[in-house]
């Protein structure tokens, strides 16, 4: 199981890397809100998502490099595997599911990865790419079940709590989880005083649905939010949370849809849908945390055309 040894052991080594990502307030903002709110912007790393700390921090203790590696992701996991298989030059095979966002597709193959588009979810995606790893002796990696993934994305949540251990709460977007996992291990050691809150959209509710139940199930995706189109849970962040999350909160993709158009007015800031889950957990929950030091984690500023049009037609 990872523990904060993994995390501090991830942060040095990915500080050859990444620098540390801004964590800023707006007077803007907290006032819409109703509380402090610190924006932890995941959105400048150079994938454009948070997600890129456990690829490099995986493809880093992988013993075996050469064979190279097969992964599966609507986007963002994928950008981070193929941005650190360029970095170590490890072969890398990305299979997306149908109708994938062209500028992640762009994105991972300016990074030398290839793409194929196989399955109309992700969970056939997944099939496929378990096949192709054992014709080809590549490695499989998964977007959530990955120790040293978990590792790597704990490394924001070290540098959160670093710069803000008063912090109440900390409300973080949930696709497959690996995220909130995360922040729960980084939180129990670095700022036992916050709470860890999960967001995710009602429309592909598998993560929230099987924490609540304890047990992992399967829901339909439903969202227009690609970076929560997670249709299962994952066993080993869900064990994570299941000891030590605080909430899980469900909202709509509207309610998404405004809390970015609150970030892009009151943050100057892009967020994809799913960066802009966590503001939307908190206006779901604003006030119970009136008057109260709360983080959010902007995961990602990865919108595609299609997003964009939305977001504008929203303003």
């Amino acid at each position: 199981m990872t523990g904060i040894r993994d995390i501090l052991d991830a942060r040095r080594l990915i500080a050859h890397h990444l620098p540390e990502t801004p964590m800023w307030s707006y007077p803007v903002l907290d006032a819409a809100v109703g509380a402090e709110v610190f924006v932890k912007h995941e959105n400048v790393q150079p994938t454009g998502a948070f997600k890129v700390r456990g690829g490099i921090t995986l493809l880093a203790r992988m013993a075996d490099r050469g064979r190279g590696v097969v992964t599966y992701s609507t986007g963002n996991h994928a950008q981070s595997i193929a941005y650190a298989s360029r970095l170590y030059g490890v072969p890398c095979a990305v299979l997306m599911p149908e109708n994938p966002n062209p500028a992640k597709v762009a994105a991972v193959e300016a990074l030398g990865a290839t793409v194929d588009v196989r399955g109309a979810t992700m969970v056939e995606t997944a099939g496929h790419a378990r096949d192709l790893a054992g014709r080809t002796g590549r490695r499989l990696i998964g977007p959530a079940d990955e120790p040293d993934i978990i590792a790597g994305v704990g490394t924001l949540y070290a540098e959160m709590f670093a710069a803000r251990p008063d912090l109440d709460a900390v409300f973080v977007p949930v696709g497959s989880g690996t995220g909130a996992a995360a922040a729960c291990l980084a939180a129990a050691a670095l700022a036992p005083g916050c709470r860890v809150i999960a967001v995710q959209s009602a429309q592909a509710p598998a993560a929230h649905d099987s924490w609540r139940l304890n047990a992992l199930v399967n829901r339909p995706v439903k969202t227009v939010v690609e970076g929560l189109a997670t249709g299962s849970a994952f066993a080993t962040p869900q064990a994570v949370m299941r000891d030590r999350l605080d909430d899980f909160v469900l909202v709509s993709d509207d309610d998404i849809l405004r809390a970015q158009r609150m970030l892009l007015g009151e943050a100057h800031t892009l967020a994809e849908g799913a960066g802009a889950a966590a503001l939307a957990g908190l206006l779901a929950r604003r006030e119970e945390f009136a008057g109260r030091r709360v983080a959010v984690v902007c995961t990602g500023g990865n919108a595609g055309p299609a997003e964009l049009a939305r977001l504008l037609a929203a303003l």
